[in-house]
C-alpha cells in the first residue's frame, strides 16, 4: 500500500494502542491500529485471531496484518464517519440486535472460550473482601451491601457463561458503526466462543445511560448473567484507573453500574440499592 498521508486518531477506545486514518495513493482511505506496549500486542493479537474466523455483515473486512514481533499492525476499512449512536433509534438498536444474532449463529471453532473470563464469576467476591472502593461510589449503604451481597455472590457464581457461540464479548457505541444500516462492531480482541446472551446483557446498561430502552424490555433471561456484568462494573468502577487505561474508564463503568446493579436487583428479587 502506497500511503499519500497519515492523521492519528483520538477519543477512540481505551487503551494506548495507536490508531490512524489513512490516505493511500490510490485514493482508498483506511483505518490502522498497532500496538505500543506488551498489553496491546497481546489484544491484537487476538482480534486478527478473530478476523480470521468470523465472516459476515457484522464485521469489517480485513485489509492488511504485519507482525514484527514487536509491534504488531491490524489494516481495516476506514468507518470513522459511520459511529453515529447515540442518539439510539429503535432502528439502530434492532440493527445491533441483529447483527449479534447473526454472529451468534456463526460457527468459529477456532475462538478462544470464554472460560478464560471465567474469573468475572467471583467480582462480588472481590468486593466482598474489600468493599470500601465499591462503598465509596455512593450507591449502596454499607448494611444494604452486608445484607445483599451474599445474594450477588450467589447468582454470579452460577452464571451460565459457557457455551459454543461467536460472540464479541465487548459491545457498546463507540464499538458499533452502522454501514447502510448494519451494525458493524469493532475492536474483536475479546471475541469468543460461550453463551453469546452475554453480548447483549452486557451491551444494554450502557445503552440504557446513553438514553436508549430499559434493559428489561430487550432481555428476560437468565438473572445470574445480569449479576455478573453488575459484579464487573461493581468490582472495578471505584479504584484508580490502570496505568495505561484512558482517563474515561472508570467513569464509564460507573455510569453503567448504576443501571446493571437495579437491574440486578429487580430479576434477582433483591432491594433496590439504597443511595445515590
Amino acid at each position: 500500500m502506497s500511503v499519500e498521508s497519515i492523521e492519528q486518531v483520538h477519543g477512540r477506545g481505551y487503551t494506548p494502542a495507536g490508531r490512524y486514518r489513512v490516505a493511500l495513493a490510490d485514493g482508498r482511505r483506511v483505518f490502522a491500529k498497532v500496538a505500543v506496549e506488551e498489553l496491546t500486542t497481546g489484544w491484537l493479537r487476538e482480534e486478527h485471531l478473530a478476523y480470521n474466523n468470523l465472516r459476515g455483515p457484522f464485521i469489517p473486512e480485513l485489509l492488511g496484518w504485519d507482525d514484527d514481533g514487536v509491534a504488531p499492525l491490524l489494516v481495516l476499512p476506514d468507518l470513522g464517519g459511520s459511529f453515529v449512536a447515540p442518539p439510539w433509534t429503535p432502528e439502530r438498536v434492532e440493527a445491533v440486535r441483529t447483527s449479534l444474532e447473526q454472529l451468534r449463529g456463526t460457527h468459529a471453532p477456532g475462538l478462544p472460550s470464554v472460560e478464560r473470563f471465567a474469573e468475572m464469576r467471583t467480582r462480588w467476591d472481590r468486593v466482598a473482601a474489600a468493599p470500601e472502593p465499591f462503598l465509596s461510589l455512593g450507591l449502596v449503604s454499607a448494611r444494604w451491601l452486608e445484607l445483599n451481597l451474599p445474594g450477588l455472590q450467589e447468582a454470579a457464581h452460577s452464571a451460565p457463561m459457557e457455551g459454543d457461540e461467536a460472540m464479541h464479548f465487548d459491545v457498546r457505541s463507540d464499538n458499533i458503526a452502522f454501514v447502510e444500516g448494519t451494525a458493524v462492531l469493532v475492536d474483536w480482541n475479546w471475541a469468543s466462543r460461550g453463551n453469546a446472551e452475554l453480548d447483549l446483557v452486557a451491551w444494554l446498561p450502557s445503552l440504557r445511560e446513553e438514553g436508549g430502552p430499559e434493559p428489561d424490555t430487550l432481555y428476560s433471561g437468565a438473572p445470574e448473567l445480569v449479576a455478573l456484568v453488575a459484579g464487573v462494573w461493581g468490582s472495578s468502577a471505584g479504584l484508580p484507573p490502570p496505568p495505561t487505561a484512558d482517563e474515561r474508564l472508570r467513569p464509564a463503568q460507573l455510569a453503567q453500574l448504576r443501571v446493571a446493579l437495579p437491574w440486578t436487583c429487580r430479576l434477582l428479587g433483591l432491594p433496590p440499592p439504597d443511595g445515590g
